[in-house]
């Protein structure tokens, strides 16, 4: 079978010495439990994470070499004797702390997630991450209603699009932060309330206007994959008694909050990481992940595929992260032979 592997530590979008290499005969996993099911991967997704990993930058660190890749959809191709939740020819999504970039991967039944036949395998393969973190942040961990103002950072990237999203399922009010007018017109194309072009507009000044426009005090719930200056600038917007929802820091830079302004304001600060919720609370992603199917199958969110390459062209798949040319998912795609396809 095709595999990535990461055979040293560094940026996988060098061209020059790359950490990454392709194995064209790697060994097909063999079921490795009474409960195990192997799955054919039809699709795999870049996240962010991902990119930091094979740096050795990301807070989970990997024996070398080991093959990356975390969401991923695809079909059955074997189950173990005691497997019940599923069988040969069911379409199925999961996640992994590694392992997904490769034609087959096996997992036990409990980590699998059912797809509805007819959702679409690419897309189903851009959902676990994205969209459970949106969805557990701003439903499950602030409580998003109706009545609240919604700022999102990094709104045309994977997390963005989904917080957005179900932002406006929520009926919350939602403003998003992008850069460039075509990242800001796809924002728009989604009911976004007002959008923020980093290009030429200043933030605060931008949310201030729009607030006053509407007569909104100011933003209730702050979700930050960014970090960075753009975090710390967007923090004078909040209310009293916000919330704030860290969720990664694209920019490089972690943000300070001082707590004596938490204390006064009266914030909570919520921090997420998804695999945490495999070991504490996994029922809770399970039920997130089938609500977020529900509304997939009827038309409510739609995971926005802006690139697709083959396991080959993976330098170039993280170079769309790292330059920021992504709006939505950056997915590793496989034809029906196993063979990872070519860019779309």
């Amino acid at each position: 079978m095709e595999a990535l592997l990461c055979k040293r530590l560094g940026d996988p979008t060098s061209s020059f010495e790359s950490p990454i290499e392709l194995s064209r005969n790697h060994p097909i996993p063999k079921l490795d439990s009474p409960t195990a099911v192997r799955v054919k991967v039809k699709a795999t997704s870049l996240n962010y994470g991902t990119y930091l990993q094979i740096q050795g930058k990301y807070q989970e660190k990997h024996s070398l070499p080991f093959i990356p890749g975390s969401d991923y959809a695809g079909i059955v191709d074997a189950v173990g004797p005691s497997v019940s939740k599923f069988k040969v020819g069911d379409y199925v999504c999961a996640f992994v702390p590694v392992g997904s970039y490769a034609t087959f991967i096996v997992q036990d039944q409990s980590q699998l997630f059912e797809v509805p036949k007819g959702c679409d395998l690419v897309a189903a393969a851009g959902l676990p991450i994205a969209f459970v973190t949106s969805h557990l942040t701003l439903v499950h961990r602030a409580n998003l209603t109706s009545s609240q103002v919604l700022l999102v950072l990094g709104a045309a990237g994977g997390v963005g699009l989904a917080a957005v999203q179900i932002g406006k399922i929520c009926g919350a009010v939602v403003i998003a932060v992008a850069r460039g007018a075509e990242k800001v017109q796809l924002l728009k194309s989604l009911g976004v309330d007002h959008v923020v072009d980093l290009m030429n507009q200043n933030v605060t000044a931008s949310v201030k206007e729009f607030l006053k426009s509407r007569n909104l005090k100011g933003v209730d719930v702050l979700y930050d994959p960014v970090g960075g200056n753009l975090a710390k600038e967007t923090m004078k917007l909040l209310n009293w008694g916000a919330q704030i929802l860290v969720i990664g820091f694209a920019s490089g830079e972690i943000p300070i909050i001082p707590t004596n302004i938490i204390l006064v304001k009266n914030w909570t600060v919520h921090g997420f990481y998804w695999g945490s919720y495999i070991i504490h609370q996994p029922a809770v992603l399970e039920d997130s992940v089938r609500k977020l199917f529900s509304w997939m199958e009827k038309g409510l969110i739609t995971v926005h595929v802006s690139h697709t390459y083959s396991l080959s062209e993976a330098n170039l798949a993280f170079s769309a992260i790292k330059d920021r040319k992504a709006m939505g998912k950056v997915m590793i795609v496989f034809d029906d032979k196993g063979n990872a396809s070519s860019k779309l």
